[in-house]
């Protein structure tokens, strides 16, 4: 879709001025900005420090959109791979976007909404599951299999549409 665009009196007379959607820096001081093809601001027309607060991470494996993750140092450097209530990866954020193993993710922190999920049941609650994914019923806390110390009971949100799920920071619970 073409930039917006608008009127403006330049030397007495009438132009059409095509507004900025992604800014070059100092040479678009002034400029009308418009919102892009998604419907939104782009974050090079937002001042520093204003904009999605994200973090571009590498990840150790494939990352499936709406994947939760879960931080870990992999040979001192930090990565982030699949967040999994079975073996002790409790999710620290989640990505919305596909990622390829060793290519860098953009992670978005839990308090934020998930919007890559799909077969969400709104007003429902959901924890963490395995392989990044989410379930609507969290661990039995009074199975034996549970009680490995390894497992991870972890609430992540309430649905508020099928494919949107509002996060909050719980604490995750070891079981």
């Amino acid at each position: 879709m073409a930039a917006k665009t608008y009127l403006r009196l330049v030397g007495g007379k009438l132009r059409q001025i095509v507004a900025t959607v992604i800014s070059g820096g100092a040479a678009n001081a002034g400029d009308l900005v418009a919102l892009d093809d998604t419907g939104r601001l782009d974050s090079s027309v937002l001042p520093v420090g204003i904009g999605a607060n994200t973090k571009q991470i590498p990840a150790s494996e494939p990352l499936t959109a709406g994947n939760f993750v879960n931080f870990h140092s992999n040979a001192g450097v930090l990565n982030v791979r699949k967040a999994d209530n079975s073996n002790g990866r409790r999710a620290d954020g989640f990505v919305l976007a596909a990622v390829a193993n060793a290519a860098p993710a953009t992670v978005y922190p839990l308090d934020s909404a998930n919007t890559a999920l799909t077969g969400l049941t709104p007003g429902a609650d959901y924890y963490l599951g395995t392989g990044g994914a989410v379930v609507s019923t969290p661990l039995d806390e009074t199975l034996p299999a549970n009680q490995t110390g390894a497992k991870v009971s972890q609430l992540l949100g309430t649905a508020i549409s099928a494919t949107e799920l509002v996060t909050n920071d719980y604490d995750p619970v070891i079981l």
